[in-house]
């Protein structure tokens, strides 16, 4: 993976030389078992940045940075602010087919098909969703029609809400600087929903929809390009991911969205174990468990370190496993935190 990694310093480079949003999210598993993609950056802002604008450069929406940097003013962070940009990511306990979109994390993933004898890719980009009254619907869907410059016709119920607020919308919105869909969209087998871009990129990363999935304009040009009809989309609710790489296990947990937050609070603790006792089956790990109820109850979206691979050899079926004390796992569970690579960039 360090290979790659280094491939997507030199994209970042590039983008930033060009002045074009910065960082493009693609990456090569190496084997079925890998899970966990990218690397956490660590930048200092400028004095003109708002948390927005260094989002966008780096691929990200407004709630994941927002969430992985507390404390932080989004719209003054200041000259010279340590930033931490969430750019590594847990792929969803899903099928590697098509587009998955897990709506508590706000981000799509795209794993384009590949020919025999070929690596998986994946290609990850942020994005907005439904609110709460105009939810997303969780499902397997398709791509029934694709559209370049497409023009915008409010449904009913858009037009009634808009006019309820003093503004009056147009039967049909042509393409354009004032269209809404931006310059491509992908309609689903779901009557009225699309996967679209925008012409207010500063909403995306935010639950403002009326349930459609909005991209950034560069981010839907590019998927539009790579995807046909029929393609697979797949919406999913997964504010708790785990996945391997390498000898360490990482958990990367997302606020549960609202309407499911109170059935998810009661079952939170049992979801992440389960979670946990699957992705270590068959295998000696050492499990901070502590350190795991922590990440989830912080929910900033970064994924964290939470096991690791136990070093005690595994013994013969039938024999007894050693017990492995407490501290040797906090240990174990340090080192592999150590381990795990940042990125220090500095935003020229």
């Amino acid at each position: 993976m360090r290979m790659h990694a280094g491939l997507m310093g030199v994209v970042l480079v590039l983008g930033l030389l060009l002045g074009r949003p910065a960082w493009t999210a693609e990456f090569i598993l190496e084997d079925e078992r890998q899970s966990v993609v990218g690397q956490v950056q660590i930048v200092h802002s400028r004095w003109e940045d708002t948390l927005l604008d260094i989002a966008r450069r780096h691929g990200i929406g407004y709630e994941e940075i927002r969430r992985a940097n507390p404390g932080v003013d989004a719209w003054v962070p200041g000259e010279g602010t340590e930033i931490l940009v969430p750019t590594r990511f847990v792929l969803p306990d899903v099928p590697r087919r098509g587009i998955v979109i897990n709506l508590p994390e706000y981000r799509l993933y795209y794993f384009p098909e590949r020919a025999a004898g070929e690596p998986q890719r994946v290609i990850t980009h942020p994005v907005s969703i439904g609110r709460m009254d105009w939810d997303t619907p969780i499902g397997l869907h398709r791509i029934t029609e694709m559209r370049r410059n497409p023009s915008w016709r409010p449904p009913a119920s858009v037009r009634a809400e808009a006019a309820r607020d003093g503004r009056q919308l147009p039967a049909v919105v042509p393409p354009g600087p004032d269209n809404p869909l931006g310059s491509r969209a992908l309609r689903l087998t779901l009557p009225s929903y699309l996967i679209h871009g925008t012409n207010r990129p500063e909403g995306v990363g935010m639950r403002v929809t009326h349930g459609c999935i909005r991209m950034y304009p560069e981010d839907v040009e590019s998927l539009y390009e790579l995807v046909n009809v029929g393609t697979d989309v797949r919406i999913i609710n997964q504010p708790f991911k785990v996945g391997w790489n390498g000898e360490v296990m990482y958990l990367e947990a997302h606020p549960p969205l609202e309407e499911y937050a109170e059935e998810f609070a009661e079952r939170s603790l049992t979801v992440l174990t389960e979670m946990v006792v699957r992705g270590t089956q068959e295998l000696a790990a050492v499990v901070d468990w502590e350190g795991a109820e922590i990440i989830a109850g912080q929910a900033r979206g970064v994924p964290a370190v939470m096991a690791s691979l136990d070093p005690v050899s595994v013994p013969p079926a039938g024999e007894e496993v050693p017990e492995v004390l407490e501290e040797e796992a906090s240990a174990a569970a340090q080192v592999a935190l150590d381990s795990a690579s940042v990125l220090l960039l500095d935003e020229e």
